[in-house]
C-alpha cells in the first residue's frame, strides 16, 4: 500500500504518484488535537526516531472552513521541539494534517489528459460541485489507481488554499519547510504492508476515516466527523452517541468490502489514540460488526527509537509517510 500517498503543495501543484516516492522527505510531522508527532530517519537504512509534544486543548480545531490553528505560535513551538528531538537530516519534512482539514475522493473518469496541468483542470472542474470551498487555488493532488479501455479510477485529495497556507506557515515559523503535505488517513494507509485486501479504520478525537483496499489499489475512502462539542461530551449519553456513529460507519465499510471483494473481512487494521485494546474496550463488546474480525494495530508503540515519552499517540501516520524513503 505504499503507493497510496498524496502530495499537496501551495498553489495547487499536482505531482503524479510515480514521482512522489523519490520526493518524500526523510522526516515527517503529524499535527493532531492532542499534540505533535514526529518521526525521522537519521541515516541510511536506520530505524526511525520518534518524538511527541502535547498541545493544550483547543489549540488545533481541524476543518475546511474556519481557522484551524487557534494558537499558531504554540503549534510552531511544538513542531520545533519534536523535530529538534529527532534531529532530521533535512529542513524539508512531510507534514501530515488532520483528515477534516482536507477532502479525499476516489473518482471515476472516462479519461484524463496526459499533461498534469490539463488533467488538473479536469479534476478541479469535477470538484467544484463536490466540495464546499473554492477549488481553483486549492491544493490538489491526484493518483491514477486503475486504468483500462473502459476508463480510469483516480485518488484525488484537495485542501482549501487558506488551510494549506495556514499549516505551511507554522512549519516555516518552526524553521522547517513543508516538502509534502498529506491527510492523516492517506499516510496511515501507506503504513500497511503486504498485498492482501484490507479494511482500515483510522480514529482521531474528531473524526473516523474508513478505507477498503484490494491489496494494491484503494476502493473506498470515507471520513466522517464525530460529535465533539464540549457540552455533548459532558452528557452521560456522549459515549453511546460516538459509539453509534463509529459502529454505523464501520458497518458501511464492512458491507462495501463484502460487496466489492465477495467475502467478509477477517481483520480490521486500526490506527488511533490508545491502540486496538483501548478501541475494543471503548466501542463495546460484543459488537456484531466486529464479530469474527481480528483487530490489528497498524503501528504499535515502538519499543525503540523514542526520544520523548510517546504516551498513547499512534505512530501509524508518520511511519506511513516514511515508507519507501531512503
Amino acid at each position: 500500500m505504499a503507493s497510496i500517498l498524496s502530495k499537496l503543495k501551495s498553489g495547487g501543484t499536482n505531482v503524479p504518484h510515480r514521482a512522489q516516492s523519490a520526493a518524500r522527505p526523510p522526516s515527517a510531522v503529524e499535527l493532531t488535537t492532542e499534540g505533535v508527532i514526529a518521526a525521522a530517519l537519521p541515516a541510511k537504512s536506520s530505524e526511525p526516531v520518534y518524538a511527541f509534544e502535547p498541545l493544550k486543548h483547543g489549540v488545533l480545531k481541524p476543518g475546511t472552513s474556519e481557522v484551524n490553528l487557534v494558537d499558531a505560535a504554540a503549534v510552531s513551538k511544538a513542531i520545533h521541539t519534536v523535530l529538534e528531538s529527532v534531529e532530521p537530516r533535512s529542513r524539508f519534512i512531510t507534514l501530515i494534517v488532520p483528515d477534516l482539514a482536507a477532502r479525499v475522493f476516489v473518482l471515476d473518469f472516462d479519461s484524463l489528459p496526459a499533461k498534469a496541468l490539463e488533467a488538473a483542470s479536469v479534476i478541479r472542474f469535477r470538484l467544484r460541485k463536490m466540495v464546499p470551498f473554492e477549488v481553483e487555488q486549492s491544493g490538489v493532488s491526484y493518483q491514477i489507481l486503475e486504468e483500462s479501455r473502459q476508463g480510469l479510477k483516480a485518488l484525488v485529495a484537495v485542501i482549501p488554499a487558506d488551510r494549506l497556507a495556514e499549516y505551511e506557515l507554522v512549519v516555516r515559523a518552526a524553521g522547517y519547510e513543508p516538502g509534502a503535505v498529506m491527510p492523516s488517513g492517506l499516510a496511515v494507509l501507506a503504513a500497511i504492508t503486504g498485498e492482501e485486501p484490507a479494511l482500515v479504520a483510522s480514529l482521531s478525537a474528531e473524526s473516523l476515516t474508513t478505507a477498503v483496499t484490494d491489496g494494491k489499489d484503494l476502493q473506498l475512502y470515507r471520513t466522517i466527523e464525530l460529535p465533539h462539542d464540549d457540552t455533548i461530551q459532558a452528557e452521560s449519553g456522549a459515549d453511546a452517541l460516538l459509539q453509534g456513529e463509529i459502529q454505523r460507519d464501520l458497518a458501511v465499510a464492512v458491507a462495501y468490502y463484502e460487496d466489492r471483494l465477495g467475502k467478509l473481512p477477517t481483520k480490521l487494521h486500526f490506527a488511533g489514540h490508545g491502540g486496538t485494546h483501548r478501541f475494543a474496550e471503548w466501542i463495546g463488546e460484543p459488537d456484531a460488526i466486529l464479530a469474527g474480525m481480528t483487530l490489528v494495530d497498524i503501528s504499535p508503540t515502538p519499543a525503540v527509537g523514542a526520544s520523548t515519552a510517546l504516551g498513547m499517540a499512534s505512530m501509524a501516520a508518520v511511519q506511513g509517510a516514511l515508507v519507501g524513503v531512503n
